[in-house]
């Protein structure tokens, strides 16, 4: 189910059999409010830094089957988040496009950069040391690749993350998805007029 509520703004749902999703997007905030419950406190922190560091409104509910592990739910935001992403955006006229940066957080270092492209495309190098769950019920950190993944997939992003530096987890993941935030902060700002692509689409 879909709903359009306004100029870079969206609302989709999605059912299955493990998982049910209901987002509410808008790309132009203005205040990053977040509201994401998911079942898994630490994904809702990460989710939280999406709006904050984006700039976006974002209403998230979703729940899932955590008997069985965390997988299905953070697979299926992604997927949701990506979807609701790329239709708030629209025909993505004017907008800059392409965003990259570095990103600290304490010891670690995450180096972002994407391309509002319409091609997905994911380059993730983060190694954990250790991979320790985080959170009750826990988070598996190497849920984030496929989170981003998953993401990326749906809203049609070339992205690549690259961790430079970082022992502790937690500040890596964190130094992560801010990266990712400001990029798409970035990349979706409207400073131009038309499609910024020679194929006159994205």
């Amino acid at each position: 189910m879909t709903a359009a509520l306004g100029p870079r703004a969206a609302s989709r749902q999605r059912t299955t059999k493990e998982t049910a999703i209901s987002i509410t997007l808008d790309v132009d905030g203005p205040r990053g409010e977040v509201s994401a419950s998911t079942g898994l406190p630490f994904f809702d922190h990460m989710l939280d830094q999406i709006g904050r560091h984006a700039g976006f409104d974002l209403a998230l509910d979703a729940t899932g089957d955590l008997h069985v592990d965390g997988h299905h739910t953070v697979e299926d935001v992604g997927i949701l988040l990506g979807e609701t992403f790329r239709e708030a955006l629209g025909d993505k006229e004017g907008v800059r496009r392409f965003a990259s940066g570095l990103y600290p957080l304490d010891e670690a270092l995450v180096e972002v950069a994407l391309d509002l492209s319409g091609r997905p495309f994911v380059v993730f190098d983060v190694a954990f040391g250790e991979v320790l769950p985080l959170g009750d019920p826990p988070f598996n950190p190497e849920m984030a690749e496929h989170f981003w993944q998953s993401f990326a997939t749906s809203a049609g992003i070339t992205l690549h993350v690259t961790k430079r530096s970082g022992r502790n987890t937690h500040h890596v993941l964190e130094a992560m998805f801010k990266g990712v935030s400001r990029c798409l902060r970035d990349a979706v700002r409207v400073e131009g007029r038309g499609v910024p692509s020679t194929k006159g689409t994205l």
